[in-house]
């Protein structure tokens, strides 16, 4: 398993391009704009140091999940630029590569690198396998987990529906700093009174969330937030940020905020008033 630095390989190829075509563009402007039709004929070129195949195809021939899952480790451990087309090979194998995918997705002694690649291939493929994975992964994820979380919330909404006995189930069992991310799913999917009562809940215990909350509220459509909502535009402690975003998910539900509120030195609310 050879690691070929596909990147260093195009922008030569960039490079003679240029000067090859500088004479045909007013400026440089006008010749990256040209850079995806360039790319697209790049990848298809049959070229030496693939044995004469083309980068498009050169990872087709090879059809083993658990070796190309090697394969990828293997560049980022020697801080190779990971090629896409190794990538949307593996993600192209399907339900095949699900399993050694999943075995670097979650485990936390492969690189944040490592784990983001595999996640973000696995939601290419779009099975339903890893799902109490990623339920798992945000209750209980690290402060240095984040990214890997909120992508996870992001494959779970794509499953649909059948995620949310799960995410409700670990949403009102973990700590509220997890549970918000599981929140930020399960407002996708109204229906069970438990969404609006931990919502409420942590709109009330996590003051710096506030209008985060608002905005998942807004989302599950509940009116009965309204009520909840309207008395903190008036908070004095409020910036002009946060007012529009309660605000916005209060106009969401069906309510109406007839009086607006200034925020003098507030440096955003100073910005907009001067447009």
């Amino acid at each position: 398993m050879k690691c070929i630095n596909f990147d260093s390989h195009f922008n030569q190829y960039v490079q003679r391009w240029m000067a090859e075509n500088r004479s045909h563009y007013k400026n440089v402007d006008e010749m990256e704009a040209q850079m995806p039709d360039v790319y697209l004929k790049w990848i298809n070129i049959p070229m030496d140091w693939l044995d004469g195949q083309t980068p498009a195809l050169y990872f087709e021939q090879y059809d083993d999940p658990q070796m190309l899952c090697k394969w990828m480790l293997k560049y980022i451990r020697s801080s190779i630029p990971l090629p896409d087309q190794l990538l949307e090979r593996i993600a192209a194998l399907g339900e095949e590569a699900v399993e050694p995918l999943m075995e670097i997705a979650f485990d936390r002694e492969q690189s944040d690198e490592a784990r983001m690649s595999a996640l973000g291939t696995l939601e290419q493929i779009q099975s339903e396998r890893p799902m109490n994975n990623l339920i798992s992964l945000i209750a209980h994820a690290r402060e240095d987990e984040n990214e890997l979380s909120n992508l996870a919330g992001e494959m779970l909404v794509s499953i649909g529906d059948k995620v949310m006995p799960g995410v409700i189930d670990a949403m009102v069992k973990a700590k509220p700093e997890r549970g918000i991310v599981l929140l930020d799913v399960a407002c996708n999917f109204p229906g069970d009174e438990r969404i609006y009562d931990y919502a409420i809940k942590l709109l009330r215990s996590m003051p710096d969330n506030r209008a985060l909350i608002a905005s998942y509220l807004g989302k599950l459509g509940d009116a009965r937030a309204i009520e909840e909502l309207m008395p903190l535009l008036e908070l004095q402690e409020l910036n002009y940020l946060d007012y529009l975003e309660i605000r916005d998910a209060i106009e969401e539900l069906g309510g109406e905020v007839k009086t607006e509120r200034e925020f003098a030195g507030d440096e955003y609310y100073e910005s907009m008033k001067n447009m």
